[in-house]
């Protein structure tokens, strides 16, 4: 590590060889926590390369607990985190919500590390159980049309560095690994960033991916739709910015969609929104971002089709019931 380290501190970057091997050797416990700290705070200092992102995502999936689940055509909802806005779990309600219209879902989450309540949190304090058995993640998705994979029990660096990025509580290259290592390889995926050079990162990686995706960035800083600003949204065709008029109907305030100070807060927030009781502002975040992941998958003619589907969801009760059912088969 001290070789590297040194390389960095010079302010060369590191090779896609190079940067897989670094963290292969952190994924086998080889540094000490503080020479993995440097190696971190490194990328807090400067922007990191697509080599060097390439080499981390290398590693990470030559390293990961693969999940195959027999074709089927699921799809990944997530924000890289580390925006800092500590809005509540927008994605993770989005993913039920499409999956109460019966698209397949595997979502992929951590722990938050710079918020209060990441993915795992929330589904944790509902009564999930994170697994990594294939056959009961199948057996998930077979019946409630989504499985959640808790990022630590797929992939060995991510597990390891766990408890650094809980003490440094800042954002880290780890958050925009996230979205790219699902160990279900889903044939779509919205992906939220938090800023713009981010979103060209992705664009280039997941062009080279050959799925569908789309990626959005609120303008104001969040690494998802949020309705308080206008949204950049980039797919495969191309990008565009959408009003919050268009993907929503009205823009919200940002202390609308704040996600309280606790996971247990945070938790009573989703369910308060997926039983049907969210605040006008709630509701319509959630179901952009659900409407946007359904438009990603090309299955609806129109944006509009999308968020009519996703309302359904929401209000016939069919996005709860996922969620009831998901937690009955632990």
């Amino acid at each position: 590590m001290k070789r590297i380290l040194q390389k960095l501190f010079e302010h060369k970057t590191l090779s896609r060889q190079e940067a897989r091997e670094v963290l292969m050797n952190i994924s086998k416990g080889q540094f000490n926590d503080s020479e993995v700290t440097a190696f971190i705070t490194v990328y807090l200092m400067r922007s990191i390369t697509i080599e060097e992102l390439q080499g981390f995502r290398d590693s990470l999936l030559e390293l990961c607990v693969p999940v195959k689940l027999d074709g089927l055509d699921v799809i990944d909802i997530v924000g890289t985190g580390g925006d800092g806005k500590n809005t509540f779990n927008i994605s993770t309600l989005a993913c039920f919500i499409v999956a109460g219209t019966g698209q397949k879902v595997a979502k992929h989450g951590n722990y938050g590390a710079s918020s209060i309540s990441g993915a795992s949190n929330v589904m944790e304090q509902l009564g999930y159980k994170f697994k990594n058995d294939n056959d009961a993640l199948r057996k998930e998705i077979d019946q409630s049309n989504i499985c959640f994979l808790h990022a630590p029990m797929f992939h060995p660096a991510l597990k390891s560095v766990g408890p650094i990025r809980k003490n440094l509580g800042l954002r880290t290259f780890f958050n925009m690994l996230g979205p790219m290592v699902n160990p279900a390889s889903p044939s779509y995926q919205l992906v939220g960033v938090y800023n713009l050079e981010m979103a060209r990162i992705y664009n280039y990686l997941l062009q080279e991916s050959n799925r569908a995706f789309t990626i959005i960035h609120g303008l104001d800083g969040y690494d998802e739709i949020s309705l308080t600003t206008d949204t950049k949204v980039i797919t495969n065709e191309g990008e565009r910015v959408m009003t919050p008029e268009q993907l929503g109907k009205r823009m919200v305030d940002a202390t609308d969609i704040y996600g309280g100070n606790t996971v247990e807060e945070a938790a009573k927030i989703f369910l308060r929104i997926l039983k049907g009781d969210g605040t006008w502002a709630q509701n319509a975040v959630v179901l952009a971002n659900a409407a946007m992941g359904l438009h990603c998958t090309g299955k609806y003619k129109t944006y509009d089709d999308a968020y009519h589907v996703a309302v359904d969801s929401l209000e016939s009760g069919k996005a709860l019931a996922a969620l009831n059912k998901l937690i009955a088969l632990n």
